[in-house]
């Protein structure tokens, strides 16, 4: 009869689940989308149907397979910003698990004590529920790298203006961290704009970044962002960027720094990794400069 039970409740989350990836295909294709539709939300709601059919064989396994089956549906929810999802997962599983472990551990206890528990983790997490509620959103990230050029040859470059690159780094690479696939714009000087548009289109789906130079010396260059409405602006907000270059030895040391606001809060789980996909964005950036 147990069994009976435990089945029937799979079933129905099951049909839940189907339900939930049939309404957001149907939006999905709709809005025109078909091709990413398979990804997006087809293999996620694959994926979840399949666990909630899937017996739990201890307490940690069902909340394991719960918290999966929630963070997969999130990602239908989500489409192209389920990155969003996939750096918040470590953190949510610990939380799942962790007050799993404190209830199970003093289950047979006072009762009161496991009520309690969680308390410190919701405090630790209220972070960003309310906007004035947040530490230090406002961020920069710095990454220098010693060119073989001279510093006229760097300007030279630099004036051409950023071109695509094929290859990522292994930290864009392991969460599928979208990179610019259309540029456009050339110039150093005060007005000139540079464009960075997304799936391989100036004006597609992934949106674009639009920047402008605002401040320019010889050794020294300072763009604002005009424009970000980039799958990539959902979680990070960029503000301005500088470019400067100086002789280092017998090259020249390039320096990009980017300014930009955290879109994701706690701070203390979210802005580090933030700060480590920045980082690897701005030695892209370098990439696309041509400047190995």
């Amino acid at each position: 009869m147990e069994k009976f039970r435990i089945r029937s409740a799979n079933i129905v989350l099951t049909g839940i689940v189907i339900a939930f990836g049939v309404v957001f295909f149907t939006m999905t294709v709709r809005a025109g989308k078909a091709d990413s539709a398979l990804l997006f939300v087809v293999l996620p709601t694959v994926l979840a149907a399949a666990l909630t059919l899937t017996p739990g064989r201890s307490t940690h396994g069902t909340v394991f397979r719960l918290t999966t089956v929630g963070l997969l549906l999130a990602a239908v929810a989500l489409h192209e910003g389920a990155i969003c999802v996939v750096l918040a997962a470590p953190l949510v599983y610990g939380v799942a698990h962790l007050v799993t472990f404190l209830c199970q551990m003093f289950r047979d206890r006072d009762r009161i004590i496991p009520v309690l528990l969680p308390i410190p983790l919701l405090l630790a997490g209220v972070e960003g529920v309310n906007p004035e509620w947040r530490v230090d959103p406002d961020q920069s990230v710095q990454v220098s790298r010693v060119v073989a050029a001279a510093p006229a040859d760097v300007a030279a470059r630099l004036a051409a203006g950023p071109r695509p690159v094929a290859t990522r780094s292994l930290p864009l690479r392991l969460l599928g961290v979208p990179t610019p696939g259309h540029v456009h714009g050339t110039g150093l000087t005060v007005g000139d704009r540079w464009m960075f548009g997304y799936h391989g289109s100036a004006h597609g789906p992934g949106g674009q970044i639009v920047t402008e130079v605002r401040a320019a010396t010889d050794h020294e260059i300072t763009f604002a962002i005009l424009e970000d409405t980039s799958i990539t602006g959902r979680w990070v907000r960029m503000r301005d960027a500088t470019i400067s270059w100086q002789p280092s030895g017998t090259g020249t040391e390039v320096t990009v720094r980017i300014d930009y606001r955290r879109g994701l809060d706690p701070s203390w789980y979210f802005g580090p990794l933030q700060d480590g996909f920045l980082h690897a964005g701005a030695g892209h950036f370098l990439d696309m400069l041509a400047l190995p």
